[in-house]
């Protein structure tokens, strides 16, 4: 595992949604976008990359389906289009990955800043319409937690 010594992006207030588990997972991407950035300071070919940048591909894949599975219970309205916001993002992730696997033209540095401009884009603005959403349920009772 990298030990990220200075944060290439870090976690903010605004980015807080009030779902605790997912406001832990949201922190953990922005961890794993720290550690993503520090291993690239070492090289495109680095192994400490290749070992990090598949480990975040996971996470990210395990936090979609858990948020998925959350606007599907709670009966969300704007799943569809959020659910096809993950699969984009998830499809350029998995070609970027293949492209550094297979040697391709890839600039580390380059994908670890889409990675954190997405990702703190997709929790202040997409994320957040979700949040909003379950507080309105909770402020009508309609809902006691998740």
């Amino acid at each position: 595992m990298v030990e990220v010594v200075e944060d290439f992006v870090t976690w903010e207030d605004r980015y807080v949604l009030g779902i605790p588990f997912i406001d832990a997972q949201h922190k953990e991407l922005l961890r794993l976008t720290n550690a993503l950035f520090v291993a690239c300071q070492g090289g495109s070919a680095n192994d400490i990359f290749r070992e990090t940048i598949k480990g975040t591909v996971k996470y990210v894949t395990e936090h979609f389906s858990a948020e998925e599975v959350m606007m599907n219970r709670i009966k969300y309205p704007g799943l569809a289009e959020h659910k096809k916001e993950h699969e984009a993002f998830v499809q350029k992730v998995l070609e970027d990955v293949h492209n550094f696997e297979s040697g391709r033209s890839f600039v580390p540095n380059a994908f670890v800043r889409f990675l954190k401009d997405w990702v703190l884009t997709h929790i202040a603005v997409t994320d957040k319409k979700y949040a909003d959403y379950i507080m309105n349920l909770k402020r009508a009772g309609k809902l006691a937690s998740l």
